[in-house]
């Protein structure tokens, strides 16, 4: 329990109820075995507090974005720390219960051990890669799940949650999940509380894990690939003909479509992408979602790296260069010839600066 306790970051912004992770680290010993005794008491009883359901949502501006627009905003999400100290013992229960391989698809690389974002996209090359070798054109659509983490269906997580978890926990997750509340704050202006009716809760440790439960029994077929990080989601389908690939990839979209419904999950059509990897000029027939056709692009950006469609990765440089580019003009007046830094010091600095390309 003292490990969990003194595990958070000290600078992360504290609940409504104002306690920081310093605060927490700091706490007493008689303070940690009360805690011990709310948190074996919430197991036991199967029942979360509500006064940790309640979360301020502060409003931060997206750059470039017109500040009287809804959608000029990111919202972050502050719960209790000391809730989330019982969510990561509580995910050890889970764990125990129903290890994450044999609750997740093998398709799925997103927060899990041992997975990344580049062995995802090794997956996809090589698929594509394989294609090129015999012959063949590779129909993909990489589909942009609308909202995905606030959208999630209560009723619909639990009854996956109930198949899945023991009694006990499922009793401890119907209870975290339902009557949480919360509040909008913009500089120093309150809203009232409102009900949340929808998505796994902002910032919790156990949002991850509740999604990738969610989405967990996503259509797959025999005829396709499909790679999921989270909610980015990837769907292949090779062919020597065009038209057969094509005719593949519908046929898992129509799959997954009649899965979108069921669960009240929406992909948002204009931002998904369709993309023909071939070594010739040729584009595979446009594929629907929705009864809508899925625009058809030549280059498309997923997990970080831009694909085009005879993946030569010139797409993909000329981004990292321009990306690099802005970073090096931001530090110029440190690295550039007037800078009174040493060129060893400078030198240095510009490992860092091009590290995170």
């Amino acid at each position: 329990m003292r490990k969990e306790i003194s595990s958070p970051n000290s600078h992360k912004a504290p609940g409504y109820d104002l306690i920081t992770g310093k605060i927490q680290k700091e706490l007493p010993r008689k303070a940690v075995i009360l805690l011990t005794i709310i948190y074996n008491s919430i197991l036991r009883l199967g029942h979360f507090p509500l006064q940790w359901k309640y979360a301020p949502v502060i409003m931060i501006a997206k750059p470039g974005k017109r500040p009287h627009h809804t959608n000029a905003y990111r919202p972050i999400s502050l719960l209790p720390l000391l809730s989330k100290i019982f969510e990561r013992l509580l995910i050890t229960r889970i764990l125990e219960a129903q290890p994450k391989d044999e609750m997740l698809p093998l398709h799925q690389f997103g927060f899990r051990e041992g997975h990344s974002t580049i062995q995802q996209c090794h997956r996809l090359v090589n698929h594509i890669k394989e294609s090129f070798e015999a012959n063949k054109v590779c129909a993909s659509v990489f589909l942009d799940i609308e909202q995905a983490f606030d959208k999630v269906w209560h009723q619909g997580l639990l009854y996956k949650l109930r198949k899945l978890l023991p009694d006990q926990i499922f009793l401890i997750l119907k209870s975290y999940i339902t009557d949480r509340y919360f509040q909008v704050k913009i500089e120093n202006t309150l809203s009232q509380y409102y009900p949340v009716q929808s998505g796994v809760p902002q910032g919790s440790v156990l949002e991850p894990l509740l999604y990738l439960i969610y989405t967990a029994d996503i259509p797959t077929t025999a005829d396709t690939l499909i790679a999921t990080f989270a909610d980015d989601t990837a769907i292949m389908s090779s062919d020597t003909r065009p038209h057969r690939a094509s005719e593949k990839l519908q046929q898992h979209l129509n799959a997954l479509q009649t899965w979108l419904n069921q669960w009240r999950v929406k992909v948002n059509n204009t931002k998904s992408t369709q993309i023909t990897f071939t070594t010739t000029h040729i584009d595979c027939p446009q594929t629907t979602i929705y009864n809508t056709p899925i625009p058809i692009r030549h280059e498309v950006k997923y997990l970080g790296l831009h694909f085009d469609s005879r993946l030569t990765w010139q797409a993909h440089i000329k981004a990292k260069r321009q990306q690099l580019n802005l970073r090096v003009k931001k530090y110029y007046w440190l690295i550039g010839k007037n800078s009174q830094l040493s060129v060893e010091n400078k030198l240095l600095l510009y490992r860092t600066i091009i590290r995170p390309i």
